[in-house]
Formats: structure tokens, C-alpha cells, sequence
């Protein structure tokens, strides 16, 4: 936990640019009966029924310091789908950055091995050198600031029903859009001087 909080409060390097990353599973669902439309002093009204239509998988990846982000919509979560869009994140998000600092959680789909397993042996290695994996402590996910962003997705854009997938794609798009413009990030407060005095639980031997 502490690992995590000082990289928090690292100084920041645009050659050096920390990304917190977290998955999410998405049901799309979609009305049987037409909803009534919204309007003044009434919200939007669906009919209990409704007919599933996919499953999707969203990667999260969030720059809290510039206030960037990007949401991955894809098939599945398996390590080829991870170790994909890792490669995006170091060769056309961060083209330009020496070593991305990833946080991410414990899923045993986000390890290096995924690189290995992916790609070849050679473009793998080129991928690791570049990155610098910290990992959330179990039971700890609430320490990575992506997931954080993905509440906010799930409430503002895709708490609701839609008809496809690239309708709820083309949603996602627009809220990522407009959040990147206003470089809407976050404001870390919580400090390991904090975790010493709020979790002091979780110290067995406590400064004195």
C-alpha cells in the first residue's frame, strides 16, 4: 500500500507519466417496449422487460496529473486483450515517454507474462523496458485512482439501457472526448503519513 502512495506523490515528469488502469464488465441491455422520452419533471421510463444483447470488456487507462483518459471496448479480458492495449498505451498514447508507471490490480491477467505471451520475445522486451508495474494491494483496489474514473463512467455515460454495442461505444467516445478537453483528473490526498494513523490495523508494529 505504501508503494503505491509514495508513487502517488511522486514529482511529475511528462518522460516519466504515472497511468492507473482497471477493467470492467459491461451487459448491454436493450428495451423490448420503447421507453417513454424524458421531459420537464419526468425521467425516462423503461418497461421492466428487456433483452440482453452482449458482454463487453472496458479497459480503463487514466492519467490523473494531465487528465486524460482512455476507455478500451473490447470482446474479452484475457491476457492477449491486456498485453494489446498496454502496447497502445506505450506506443501511441505515450510515444514519447521513457517508462509509464502502470497501476493496476492483481488480476493475473496484468503481469509481464501477458507481454510474453502475446507478442514476440524481442517486441515483448522492447514493451517491458518501458514499464514499471505496481500493483494494488489485495483487498486494496480502492487505491487505484482508474476505478475511481470508472465509477464515474458507469453513472454520468452507460448506467442504462442501449440497443448495441457501438451504440454504447458511441457514447463512451463523447464522455471521453468532453473529460479530456476539460482535463478532468484527480486531486490524490490521501497520504501514507494517513494509512499510518486511519489503518493502523494493518501495522503490527506502529511507530511510537
Amino acid at each position: 500500500m505504501e508503494r503505491i502512495l509514495d508513487v502517488y506523490h511522486e514529482t511529475y515528469d511528462e518522460k516519466h507519466p504515472l497511468i492507473c488502469m482497471d477493467e470492467a464488465s459491461k451487459q448491454i441491455l436493450a428495451d423490448v417496449e420503447p421507453a417513454l422520452p424524458m421531459f420537464p419533471g419526468y425521467p425516462r421510463r423503461e418497461d421492466h422487460h428487456y433483452e440482453r444483447k452482449d458482454v463487453r470488456a472496458l479497459f480503463m487507462f487514466f492519467d490523473p496529473i494531465r487528465g486524460w483518459r482512455r476507455v478500451a471496448n473490447r470482446e474479452s479480458r484475457k491476457r492477449f486483450d491486456w498485453a494489446e492495449e498496454v502496447q497502445r498505451l506505450l506506443k501511441v498514447d505515450y510515444p514519447d515517454a521513457e517508462l509509464v508507471t502502470l497501476v493496476c490490480d492483481n488480476l493475473n491477467t496484468h503481469d509481464i507474462a501477458s507481454l510474453y505471451a502475446t507478442f514476440p520475445a524481442s517486441q515483448a522486451h522492447q514493451l517491458v523496458k518501458r514499464l514499471r508495474l505496481i500493483h494494488t494491494p489485495r483487498n486494496g483496489s480502492w487505491l487505484n485512482m482508474a476505478e475511481m474514473e470508472l465509477s464515474i463512467l458507469s453513472r454520468q455515460c452507460i448506467n442504462r439501457r442501449f440497443e448495441n454495442s457501438d451504440e454504447m461505444t458511441a457514447e463512451i467516445e463523447s464522455w471521453q472526448e468532453y473529460r479530456n478537453q476539460q482535463h478532468l483528473g484527480a486531486n490524490w490526498q490521501f497520504r501514507t503519513d494517513n494509512a499510518r494513523i486511519k489503518l493502523k490495523a494493518l501495522y503490527p508494529f506502529p511507530d511510537k
